[in-house]
């Protein structure tokens, strides 16, 4: 067991004594072959940063730097947006449990362990923005939160938020093998539609008896916690995240997305390019996972790793994601350089990484790349990002770096040893100056 040794204390008390000043002293990173996703690769390019923000972006003769401005030569190194996960477990979240196979009304958000050590090796490997789900063992598993790995203490802090402050997710579906066991679960995939068709239909009835009420508390209905979820699905402000490998279980899941109106991104989609052309045409986005090392799972033994290049060129939303564990956070690039080896575009992989991703998650207004007004999400690489042989340096969230390769502790995480599993006992902050 990991006990805290004097210099934690002491980190401790440097932590209750720092201010919360979230990157005030401007940062230009100058000298970095930038990948901005939204735009042209600039060969030599300086990105500046100030209050969490990306304030200018451009090849380094075109970026003035206000004064007093901190800079950083990044003279060979490979500079992009930090990777936008859009399906992960990590935290150990779960959601539904055995008692019903649909549970909207529960949230992952309640069951993240954010000194979870598997957010320490996301951050080695770039990951800066996850759509953290629930487990895909029922037809709906409950509300999955979208969170930054931020080094700070509490899921609070970690979340993102919306314009009301409301911390954002979607809603976890599955459909195939994984939600089929014995009674409450159904046995067949006709009686799973059959059941998603019931409950919506019973979400659509709820909110119908509160649009009549007209804010008359004696007409309204009671309050039931997982038919307010799913109002929210049905407006559209709830995206459905769905798992779904075969090809008849996708066209299901597009059936459904079609006849109650709501939102969905595909997940997993093994067999996606058996059905690119009805996927594109629904106007879905895909969110892919692209493993070496097929197996596991009858439904995805036609995986297709062409899938990302085919739905690419039909004109889909497409983005990869890591479903940590089953791929390792740390080597997420590997999705991308296995698409471009069968088909994909360079340009079309890395934004699946990055914009694309974000895009799927409602947040492309503020994060997957390198533009003025976003958030200063980015990474710092020692080659291009598709070879095998690059390493994330470090990773910075809201201009503050939460991970440095040449640091002792988070090399550990980026390359495994004694320790690395542990969990966090402490944030650090008083070793690195731009760190809160």
């Amino acid at each position: 067991m990991f006990r805290p040794s004097p210099l934690h204390f002491a980190l401790a008390l440097c932590v209750l004594a720092s201010p919360a000043l979230a990157q005030e002293t401007p940062i230009a990173f100058s000298g970095a072959r930038l990948l901005p996703i939204n735009g042209a690769e600039i060969a030599s390019g300086t990105l500046l940063v100030q209050g969490g923000k990306i304030l200018a972006v451009g090849p380094v003769d075109q970026v003035s730097l206000p004064a007093g401005t901190t800079v950083i030569d990044a003279s060979g190194k490979v500079l992009m947006p930090g990777l936008v996960d859009t399906h992960s477990h990590l935290g150990g979240g779960g959601a539904a449990d055995r008692s019903a196979p649909i549970q909207p009304d529960v949230s992952v958000f309640d069951a993240i362990d954010v000194r979870d050590a598997g957010f320490q090796r996301a951050q080695a490997g770039g990951i800066t923005t996850a759509n953290v789900m629930p487990g895909s063992g029922h037809l709906m598993s409950g509300q999955t939160a979208y969170i930054k790995f931020r080094d700070k203490n509490t899921i609070e802090e970690w979340v993102i938020r919306d314009e009301a402050g409301k911390p954002m997710g979607g809603m976890k579906m599955a459909n195939g093998t994984n939600s089929r066991r014995a009674a409450p679960f159904p046995g067949t995939r006709g009686k799973s539609a059959a059941l998603v068709r019931e409950q919506y239909i019973k979400a659509q009835a709820y909110r119908d008896k509160i649009e009549r009420a007209a804010g008359d508390p004696e007409k309204m209905p009671e309050r039931d916690l997982g038919m307010e979820a799913l109002v929210e699905v049905l407006a559209g402000t709830r995206i459905v995240h769905h798992h779904t490998h075969r090809h008849d279980d996708i066209i299901t899941v597009l059936r459904l997305s079609k006849e109650f109106g709501f939102r969905v991104v595909l997940h997993h989609v093994s067999e996606a390019w058996k059905v690119t052309a009805e996927i594109a045409a629904a106007g879905v986005p895909c969110s892919l996972i692209l493993i070496d090392s097929p197996g596991g799972k009858l439904e995805a033994v036609d995986v297709g790793y062409k899938a990302g290049g085919m739905l690419e060129k039909a004109g889909a939303l497409v983005a990869f994601h890591t479903d940590d564990p089953i791929t390792d956070s740390r080597l997420f690039f590997r999705s991308a350089a296995l698409a471009v080896r069968a088909g994909m575009s360079r340009a079309g992989a890395l934004r699946a990484l990055t914009q694309n991703a974000a895009e799927m998650m409602d947040l492309g207004q503020r994060i997957g790349s390198l533009e003025v007004g976003k958030d200063a999400d980015f990474i710092l690489l020692d080659g291009d990002p598709l070879s095998v042989y690059s390493k994330v340096q470090e990773t910075w969230i809201d201009g503050v770096r939460v991970f440095d390769r040449s640091d002792p502790q988070d090399r550990l995480w980026a390359v495994g040893g004694l320790g690395a599993g542990q969990s966090r006992v402490l944030n650090v902050c008083c070793d690195r100056g731009e760190e809160n």
